[in-house]
């Protein structure tokens, strides 16, 4: 990892195995791979920000550079005190999202770490959530809706201060005399196709490849439903007010969006 900005709020210990980001009214922090990969899966241990987190966003995301971009997203907008983290999902094919899925925990991501997974190969998207599917979102070029799967990405993280947005509508502020805000990672893995000059794949012969063809079996469709049944806040292929012409063509194509 190399990191992108914020200085010495972004901390690396433990011999490069744990990092840390941190906010204050001044800056953010943020790191970066140093590779670029094209399809993979990536696993990376979070603890969030704890206490009165409203205001702040950190994130965990895959994405392409420059015009046209490609990103796949994790983002978790931080709440008052006792109040729950929202995880934010989208997906941006040739610069356009607009494919957001929101959820509530089942746990408190701010007492201990847990993994957040993106598996991404070319026939879907899978986030997991400690292993859990939370959603799936497929391949349907075929029906014209565009796949990330010729930009290759770098793994993201940053932790910033959106308080124009990301708490209750952006109603709530940052309340500056908490600073500094601090999430923690740790435990990074990209088993994935690295690109670019003298790469080869992180995946050897010998490691698991399921990835590359990774799909949901029947108990992970089961899981799948008891997130979105229990823990969805907010779907997209449900806004019917957005979507005045009528919804995304992927919407009318899978239940596991």
């Amino acid at each position: 990892m190399d990191i992108t900005f914020g200085g010495e709020r972004a901390k690396i210990s433990n011999g490069g195995q744990d990092l840390s980001l941190s906010l204050d009214q001044y800056s953010g922090s943020g790191f970066q791979s140093k590779h670029e990969y094209l399809f993979g899966r990536f696993d990376m241990q979070l603890k969030l920000v704890p206490g009165n987190s409203a205001g702040t966003v950190t994130t965990f995301y895959l994405s392409s550079q420059g015009a046209g971009h490609d990103e796949i997203d994790f983002e978790f907008l931080g709440n008052t005190t006792g109040s729950p983290y929202t995880i934010h999902t989208n997906v941006y094919s040739k610069g356009k999202g607009d494919k957001e899925q929101q959820f509530h925990l089942w746990f408190d991501p701010t007492a201990a770490f847990h993994t957040y997974t993106i598996v991404w190969n070319a026939q879907r998207i899978i986030f997991l959530i400690d292993n859990i599917p939370v959603r799936v979102f497929n391949n349907h070029e075929a029906a014209g809706v565009p796949f990330p799967k010729s930009q290759p990405m770098r793994v993201y993280a940053s932790l910033w201060n959106a308080d124009d947005w990301a708490t209750q509508g952006g109603r709530v502020k940052t309340d500056w005399t908490n600073a500094p805000f601090t999430s923690y990672y740790r435990k990074f893995n990209a088993n994935a196709d690295k690109v670019g000059p003298n790469s080869r794949s992180t995946s050897s012969v010998n490691d698991n490849q399921a990835w590359r063809t990774q799909g949901v079996d029947a108990a992970g469709r089961n899981r799948i439903r008891w997130v979105q049944n229990k823990h969805m806040i907010y779907n997209y292929c449900n806004d019917h007010k957005r979507f005045t012409n009528g919804l995304p063509v992927e919407c009318k194509r899978s239940r596991f969006l």
